[in-house]
């Protein structure tokens, strides 16, 4: 009888470490800012080279700062039922603005509806690259019953 099982392809190469999966997160965070720049109002890019850099400086917010603003406002967090995360993500988005220049957020729905854009594409991207590690295992492995340790 033919056994299908969903295995995590691990590579011998280390998926975990070096550098693909800081590439991986910047590529996926440059498409999702390129489609909130182009979606929401308020949100704007002067060249490719502020969009470049907003890209990059929101990266290593995401990376660094982030996990402990969101340890910090775990109360906030559990009580919005996670709602709370789009704001933390909007404030991210509003001092990737202040540190870059030639990148604009206008107020605070722009960051808001911005943080919400950049949070469902880059969700959705990364649920994508999952799965596409993601392999179907086949075997002829024949189903054995089980044994029987203590038959007492």
């Amino acid at each position: 009888m033919r056994v299908f099982q969903l295995r995590h392809s691990q590579q011998p190469t280390g998926d975990s470490g070096g550098l693909r999966p800081i590439v991986i997160r910047v590529l996926v965070m440059g498409l999702a800012v390129f489609l909130a720049v182009t979606i929401v109002p308020g949100i704007e890019s002067q060249s490719l080279g502020a969009g470049l850099a907003a890209v990059l400086v929101l990266t290593v917010l995401n990376m660094l700062i982030r996990p402990l603003i969101y340890l910090l406002t775990l109360p906030l967090i559990i009580v919005s039922l996670g709602l709370f995360m789009v704001v933390i993500n909007a404030l991210l988005l509003q001092l990737t603005a202040a540190l870059v220049k030639g990148f604009t957020v206008v107020g605070f729905g722009a960051s808001f509806w911005g943080a919400l854009v950049i949070s469902v594409v880059s969700s959705l991207l990364n649920m994508i690259l999952v799965v596409e590690h993601t392999r179907v295992d086949t075997s002829d492995r024949p189903r054995h019953p089980p044994t029987i340790i203590n038959p007492d």
